[in-house]
């Protein structure tokens, strides 16, 4: 533990509602997985690259209000895209939005409007959403670096 947010994160956090700022910022210090900001707010011409490249499904994004952000996890120095580090990530979002009842939805686990809610760990909470997701023959869309503010 002990990681921190790099500025270069912190300055991606601009427009990004208070209350996901603050769950960020708590969660880098909960965390046993560094991680980054990828992106916070967002314009509308980004959202239709997005959405055009199959990123991101709704031109409704939470992030072009400045209710989501993305984040990143690291694995030692490297960026990983590894589901197990964003489960680990999804645990301290989880706790810090918890602190100050501040509800959060993941992009790994769509079908949980506020995962502070939710009694399982967020490894549990992705395996749930695949599992119903193919229950109801449909295909499951994780977006595991995505919180928002639900």
């Amino acid at each position: 533990m002990g990681f921190k947010l790099s500025q270069r994160s912190v300055d991606r956090l601009d427009g990004v509602k208070s209350d996901l700022v603050w769950v960020v910022k708590r969660g880098i210090v909960l965390t046993d997985i560094d991680y980054g900001v990828i992106q916070g707010i967002r314009t509308k011409a980004e959202q239709v690259i997005l959405v055009a490249k199959g990123a991101s499904k709704t031109m409704k994004s939470k992030h072009l209000t400045g209710d989501a952000v993305d984040l990143g996890a690291y694995l030692g120095s490297r960026l990983s895209w590894e589901i197990t580090l964003y489960d680990n990530v999804a645990d301290a979002i989880k706790q810090a939005a918890k602190e100050k009842d501040i509800s959060i939805r993941w992009g790994a686990a769509w079908h949980i409007k506020d995962i502070t809610k939710y009694s399982g760990t967020m490894q549990d909470a992705t395996n749930e959403y695949v599992d119903l997701r193919r229950s109801q023959g449909r295909r499951p869309f994780i977006d595991a670096p995505h919180f928002e503010l639900s």
